[in-house]
């Protein structure tokens, strides 16, 4: 019986950059509503250059606090079985995007019901696994957040842009100074 070593695992990339978007995917909150929030940043490695192939993802309860979501994200074309994406009318509380070739990456959502943040999921080059992580979009007694020391915290906060407050920035650092604080479930 022959006996084999195992392998390292394989990176995360490259091939989710072409293959994992889908339409609307930046689109979570329903077209036109009037309580849209917009989450944006930049991805940027150790060195501080920006992943220009990084795909985001989110994951959030719905603004009454609901988990549920709704179906269709990756709606299908029922002739061509082409990904049509959302219907653009229900919140599914999952949006998927890819950063652009500064590294930037924008999502249109609703504010998160029963906690302060928004989950957030990096796939990139170079990594093994993808990495957890929250943008918090208020800085309200989270225990998570409260256990961190200020630098650390900063690193989880979203800001709201001058002069817009329903747009907030979120900037994600896979490692090196002010590296993102990254969770790890088990």
């Amino acid at each position: 019986m022959n006996s084999y070593a195992p392998t390292p695992s394989q990176t995360v990339g490259p091939f989710y950059g072409y293959a994992l978007p889908f339409a609307g995917g930046a689109d979570v909150a329903p077209a036109g509503h009037p309580d849209t929030i917009t989450l944006h940043g930049y991805v940027y490695d150790g060195a501080g250059n920006p992943v220009s192939d990084a795909l985001i993802e989110t994951w959030q309860p719905a603004p009454d606090g609901s988990r549920t979501g709704a179906p269709g994200s990756l709606r299908h074309n029922p002739v061509t079985g082409e990904v049509v994406g959302r219907d653009g009318v229900a919140f599914t509380g999952f949006g998927r995007v890819p950063t652009d070739a500064d590294g930037h990456f924008a999502v249109r959502t609703l504010p998160p019901g029963g906690v302060p943040y928004v989950a957030v999921v990096v796939f990139a080059r170079g990594l093994l696994h993808h990495l957890y992580t929250r943008a918090y979009l208020e800085d309200s007694g989270d225990a998570l957040l409260d256990s961190l020391d200020a630098e650390r915290r900063a690193t989880l906060r979203a800001t709201p842009e001058p002069g817009n407050p329903r747009t907030y920035r979120f900037d994600i650092r896979l490692q090196g100074a002010g590296e993102t604080v990254f969770l790890e479930f088990q």
